[in-house]
């Protein structure tokens, strides 16, 4: 499961990122400043994240040009995705990954956010990914992973795959496969699972190591 939730967080990103190293374009000082929304200087930015400044150019022209103002809503964040998923409904799966980059709940990823995210995903070290993939399944950000989350995060992942799903839904159903991943995970048998649960679980499990590496991304 694990594995195929970090294979699918967010391939609009990655398309955005294939397309613009195409470009070879930079933008200005003077670009920058005619948008709506006026995004941080990009040497802060360089120091926040893990990219250079020419990276975060081609990011941040692909990005006005998917979002024009600046900012990217849910709805908008939904259509998006969904391009990616015709075969099931990746609205549930969108919401979830959506309200993991809008880190101040405001109801829009700004270029910041966008790029913060980003940079996890693609140059993060293994925690920083775990702990990424930890706030993907802590819906309410209480500190703790339940059943009733990782049920809806998981049951969002057969909905966006559909019939493409593995295991098959009919053969093995969402409430099963966390059953079986929660007993894994729960070390203390305590009926929810803690951060350092979650850290230590994965880090004894190779497949989900070898999932974090499929963002070792190279602009």
């Amino acid at each position: 499961m694990f594995r195929m939730i970090l294979y699918r967080l967010f391939p609009p990103l990655r398309k955005h990122l294939l397309l613009a190293k195409e470009q070879h374009h930079d933008i200005d000082d003077l670009e920058m400043q005619v948008v709506r929304y006026k995004p941080e200087g990009l040497d802060i930015l360089c120091k926040n994240t893990k990219f250079t400044r020419k990276e975060l150019q081609i990011m941040y022209r692909g990005f006005k040009q998917e979002c024009p103002t600046g900012i990217v809503n849910e709805e908008t964040f939904k259509e998006i995705y969904a391009q990616f998923f015709p075969q099931g409904d990746s609205s549930a799966y969108a919401h979830y990954v959506f309200n993991t980059f809008d880190h101040d709940r405001n109801g829009s990823i700004s270029f910041e956010e966008f790029v913060m995210g980003l940079s996890v995903l693609a140059r993060g070290n293994l925690p920083e990914r775990l702990q990424w993939a930890f706030n993907l399944y802590d819906i309410n950000g209480d500190g703790i992973i339940t059943k009733d989350e990782m049920t809806d995060i998981v049951g969002a992942i057969y909905e966006m795959m559909g019939r493409f799903t593995q295991p098959i839904i009919e053969e093995y159903s969402a409430r099963d496969h966390v059953e079986k991943v929660f007993q894994k995970m729960d070390l203390n048998k305590d009926g929810v699972i803690s951060f350092e649960e979650f850290m230590d679980s994965c880090r004894m499990d190779e497949n989900i190591v070898r999932g974090m590496s499929f963002f070792d991304t190279v602009l």
